[in-house]
């Protein structure tokens, strides 16, 4: 009997039912093979301290380049915006729902919530979007999983808190978002909603594997808006956005980048083909920079609470 395929996942609970989808559905399409999942705790997930730039990814990767394991599941937005070169971005299964979403106290979900309210989020860019919408809300930075932070809400210690309704629906958990965000005027984390399956380079039976469930339209998004950061040098610090949507053979990407209060902000668009994806985030990017993005998104804070 063949070994088995070593799966790397992190240990908290949406993380494992990433996976597990993943391995399910890996089992079906190679019903001969077997999938071992092999939970790792990444840095980020041991220091959750404010302020900080979280990596949950650095001991799935060593894992991967020591051969401990044969490929990782991770969430796309989590990933640098330059994986390693003995890395390979494998596969992007189908992407849910790329949104915002609101889980809102019981105290305020029947009305629009009292000025000066308390709300969750760890994301530079949700914080400038929340002070651009409402100006008088307080935004306090928080750490740790999905539950977690749901639970600050319930207990009283949060009026609401701004989470990726993606991870909240993988929880079996939608029902308990009491508002989603358009991504027309909330404009999602580069690969938000998106899963990624990371090989080692040059491991063609496992990048073969892992193509399975590939997604062609989901990995050109994710391709486009994570070219699109990395022209601007951006990670989880830097409040800016980004969303590519697949049609027909086209691909039509949004950028914006906004001042950390959120009182100013620059958006654009550009189209092209599909095979162009990291093209076209690449210049759209370069765009972004002539017109002053690195300027505006180190504008000093001013009403950020």
């Amino acid at each position: 009997m063949s070994a088995p395929f070593r799966v790397g996942t992190r240990r908290s609970l949406l993380a494992r039912a990433q996976t597990d989808w993943v391995v399910a559905r890996l089992s079906r399409s190679l019903p001969a093979a077997r999938f071992e999942v092999v939970p790792l705790e990444p840095s980020g997930d041991r220091n959750r301290a404010p302020g900080g730039s979280p990596d949950f990814t650095d001991a799935l990767d060593r894992a991967l380049i020591r051969g401990e394991i044969d490929l990782a599941v991770h969430s796309a937005k989590d990933l640098p915006v330059e994986l390693d070169p003995r890395l390979a971005l494998a596969a992007c299964p189908p992407r849910a729902d790329p949104r915002d979403g609101l889980i809102i106290a019981s105290a305020h979900r029947t009305r629009p919530l009292p000025r000066g309210s308390r709300i969750g989020s760890s994301s530079l860019r949700r914080r400038a979007q929340l002070l651009r919408w409402r100006p008088d809300l307080s935004v306090v930075e928080i750490r740790g999983n999905v539950d977690s932070r749901i639970e600050q809400v319930r207990t009283g210690a949060l009026d609401a808190v701004i989470l990726a309704v993606a991870g909240i629906s993988r929880l079996g958990r939608a029902g308990e978002i009491d508002r989603t965000f358009p991504a027309s005027t909330f404009v999602p984390a580069p690969a938000q909603g998106a899963l990624a399956v990371v090989t080692r380079e040059g491991d063609s039976a496992t990048v073969s594997t892992a193509r399975r469930v590939d997604d062609a339209g989901t990995h050109a998004a994710v391709v486009a808006e994570r070219s699109f950061a990395a022209a601007l040098g951006g990670d989880c610090r830097l409040p800016l956005g980004a969303l590519a949507t697949v049609r027909r053979g086209g691909i039509s990407l949004v950028g914006e980048v906004l001042s950390p209060d959120g009182r100013r902000s620059l958006r654009t668009r550009r189209r092209g083909q599909v095979l162009e994806a990291g093209a076209l985030g690449s210049a759209l990017g370069a765009e972004m920079r002539r017109a002053g993005a690195l300027d505006l998104m180190s504008t000093p804070r001013g009403s950020v609470r």
